[in-house]
């Protein structure tokens, strides 16, 4: 693990003495790709004057109420989907046919519906999570191995019981794996949303990305896209990998290690 760490370090650190020496010898023009420390420098003022914080605040309060409404309102249709052939046939195709939609389109549908407001965002990133839930979580159901079902049965298990105290949990590393594709997906969403809808209750982080470019401030646009993937990986490494890691070996599905 440790010598992993290293490489990866070591990885990135040369990376970044070789940007910053492209851009001091001349090689790349700096206008347009700055150079590290000029994307430290923007990112060292914009903490000092608290601007980075106040938008990532906003962003992250967004994505979170929107990721969430989106879960509450996935995983029971998923389930339910799961179960019904005639939810499998609607709900499901639908489902697979708006997953694969990119996220920026729903960006129009959100402004002309909601105009710019906070709902605007909010619709964005529950589209942005809903379907990958769901599909998430009826594909967690179906490969369950059948004899699950039948044991519980066996033990007098029925109906509801069935699937709360079986369905459900053998399905976890699955439907965890799923909300993390779903993060992923209203992540994206916000950050379209953001550049797209202007709103004075907030700007977040996709606000400062598009005023970078409106800017030419390509150290602004740099240093903000380093935030947010900071931001993704923080949120893969601490909420989701851990689950999924500890489910799958739980449950001895395919994704153990």
């Amino acid at each position: 693990m440790k010598t992993r760490i290293i490489s990866a370090i070591a990885f990135f650190l040369l990376l970044l003495v070789a940007w910053e020496a492209a851009s001091l010898l001349g090689w790349v023009n700096r206008i347009l790709i700055p150079a590290p420390s000029d994307v430290l420098r923007y990112l060292y003022g914009a903490v000092l004057d608290g601007s980075l914080a106040s938008a990532a605040l906003v962003t992250v309060k967004r994505l979170i109420l929107g990721y969430l409404c989106g879960i509450v309102i996935g995983l029971p249709l998923g389930l339910v989907t799961a179960r019904f052939k005639l939810f499998q046939d609607t709900i499901g195709l639908l489902a697979l046919g708006l997953q694969t939609l990119p996220s920026v389109c729903w960006v129009p549908l959100a402004i002309i519906w909601f105009g710019q407001t906070e709902s605007a965002m909010f619709f964005v990133v529950v589209m942005g999570t809903l379907w990958s839930v769901i599909i998430a979580t009826e594909t967690g159901v179906r490969t369950i191995p059948p004899i699950y079902a039948r044991a519980a049965r066996t033990m007098g298990s029925r109906g509801i019981h069935t699937w709360v105290n079986v369905m459900l949990p053998a399905s976890l590393p699955f439907i965890v794996s799923g909300m993390k594709q779903g993060w992923a997906f209203a992540w994206r969403s916000l950050m379209a949303a953001e550049i797209y809808v202007t709103i004075l209750t907030g700007f977040g982080l996709g606000h400062l990305l598009h005023y970078g470019r409106e800017l030419n401030a390509m150290e602004q646009v740099i240093g903000v896209m380093f935030v947010i993937v900071v931001i993704g990986l923080l949120a893969d490494k601490v909420l989701f990998s851990p689950w999924e890691r500890f489910l799958h070996r739980r449950w001895g599905t395919q994704g153990s290690r």
